[in-house]
């Protein structure tokens, strides 16, 4: 099978996934876009930087020339990539993946496809719980059954992603979970208790201290201030709980002015790389991720997970059912809703139960799985493909 793969630009979270695939398959990865250390920046992250580790070593890939006015992935015409049409006709492919299908390159790229007879999957994380205006909404209920028919197979992520792809009608026989996932053997490796200690013993954090995690973009929609907020709610009936940050944005400033108000002892390491993460969860005993709607999933519970760190997540996070529903492995609370999440800091999972737990979902949402189901559902498509009652450009 020769698979080529159309995305944004190289993700430290799907680098795993594309070396696994080419170990198993003759695959091609194109990049719409290659960000400069200012656009990081710009996207939140509050500093201009490159990531640590090598994104784009162990599987062919090529970056296809952006011809955009205004290169960038933050919006529907920042990535204009006109070539995937010829890259796909002399490519040999047997199917095209597309990470999602709100750049303006993934559609050139599925219209390519399309005129050329070549399946075409699909596996990004939209589910149903960003808010919508009412004409929105029904925009897409009108538009989306029929639409997204023009995927030969849906790989979703997780529950509230399978949940997206019911809502709109599509075809179950189409739909393979190929989870979102983490390079968890590099984290759990690298998270040792030599990690905890050293970490810890920098920040001064005594032993039996409980600190909790935060590690984003500090912007509105991660919410913040609702884990300082906790933390003081918990301070208050005499529980203390310190808090460690890794991330940094437009609202540094605020975090740090209100946990010197609430004397919420504050670690806050600032901006981290990829290669710094596993000792910063390892120093920790769990991580809240506290994000409202438009966290589509929220991959660093993931990667607090693989180090043995249970997680505590809003419902309004992707991954809460996924990932934060077992009591062993975390906990789930009412997005903004600051004093379940302080009763959550509390009683935060621990002991033989949560490693079990935590290594069983480890183990699900690995990337392993998530490669089993795109040849999963690249072997349903082209067993399709293959049959001599399958229409050209059929939308049943």
């Amino acid at each position: 099978m020769r698979l080529a793969i159309l995305t944004s630009h190289p993700i430290q979270y799907q680098a795993p996934i594309f070396r696994e695939l080419a170990r198993r398959m003759d695959l091609e990865v194109f990049f719409a876009h290659r960000p400069t250390p200012r656009q990081q920046a710009d996207a939140g992250f509050g500093v201009a930087f490159d990531w640590d580790i090598d994104l784009a070593t162990g599987y062919p890939h090529q970056f296809l020339a952006n011809t955009a006015r205004k290169p960038g992935v933050d919006h529907f015409f920042g990535c204009d990539t006109p070539a995937i049409a010829q890259a796909l006709r002399e490519g040999g492919f047997d199917a095209l993946l597309v990470c999602g299908w709100a750049l303006k390159s993934y559609l050139q790229g599925i219209v390519a496809a399309r005129r050329l007879n070549i399946p075409v999957l699909v596996r990004g994380d939209s589910h149903l719980l960003t808010p919508r205006r009412r004409l929105k909404a029904w925009a897409k209920q009108a538009a989306y059954p029929r639409l997204l028919r023009f995927f030969d197979a849906a790989l979703y992520v997780g529950q509230n992603s399978l949940a997206y792809y019911r809502h709109y009608g599509y075809p179950p026989t189409r739909l393979h979970f190929s989870p979102h996932c983490i390079d968890t053997d590099w984290f759990a490796t690298r998270a040792t208790p030599q990690a905890r200690e050293a970490l810890r013993a920098g920040l001064s954090i005594a032993e039996g201290s409980r600190v909790m995690a935060f590690a984003g973009k500090l912007i509105e929609r991660k919410r913040p201030l609702d884990l300082i907020e906790a933390a003081a709610l918990c301070r208050s009936g005499g529980h203390a709980i310190e808090v460690m940050i890794a991330g940094d944005g437009p609202m540094r400033e605020a975090v740090l002015a209100r946990a010197a108000q609430a004397q919420v002892r504050l670690h806050f390491l600032g901006f981290r790389n990829q290669s710094e993460m596993p000792a910063f969860y390892a120093a920790c005993d769990g991580l809240a991720l506290t994000s409202s709607g438009q966290e589509t999933w929220g991959l660093v519970a993931n990667e607090a997970q693989a180090c043995g760190r249970p997680v505590i997540v809003s419902d309004q996070c992707g991954c809460a059912p996924d990932l934060a529903v077992d009591s062993d492995s975390g906990r789930t609370v009412e997005t903004g809703n600051v004093k379940a999440l302080a009763a959550a800091l509390i009683d935060l999972p621990g002991g033989a139960g949560m490693k079990a737990a935590l290594a069983s979902l480890v183990q699900r949402y690995s990337v392993g799985a998530a490669v089993d189901g795109i040849e999963a559902a690249l072997s349903s498509c082209l067993e399709k493909a293959a049959s001599p009652r399958r229409i050209s450009g059929a939308l049943t």
